[in-house]
């Protein structure tokens, strides 16, 4: 089952540090990194706001827990944003490249 991974950081030098982590140990197949994401949320107690940088991560659901990890590693929020969403279908051909990226 393949998985988009969405993650927000707080600056681009997070998000590519997070980025460049996972592709290099073949936890996934791409990430793309989107800026000027204005975001808002509750955090403690009040309504919050942050300037962010969103990550939209390509894998599977077998890497997720090591994915997981390695987020929590890297990243400098208490709290990271770290959501799946189950890709239902997708074109052939690159779902086989999306499996022979990360050695399926």
């Amino acid at each position: 089952m393949y998985r988009i991974i969405f993650v927000t950081c707080a600056s681009r030098r997070e998000a590519k540090r997070i980025a460049i982590s996972l592709i290099k140990e073949r936890l996934v197949a791409c990430v793309n990194i989107i800026d000027k994401v204005e975001s808002f949320f509750w955090w403690q107690g009040k309504v919050d706001y942050a300037k962010e940088f969103l990550l939209i991560i390509k894998s599977n659901k077998k890497k997720f827990p090591k994915i997981e990890k390695k987020i929590k590693e890297l990243h400098s929020y208490k709290v990271p944003e770290i959501i799946t969403l189950e890709i239902v279908e997708g074109e052939k051909n690159y779902l086989r490249w999306l499996d022979e990226s990360i050695g399926r």
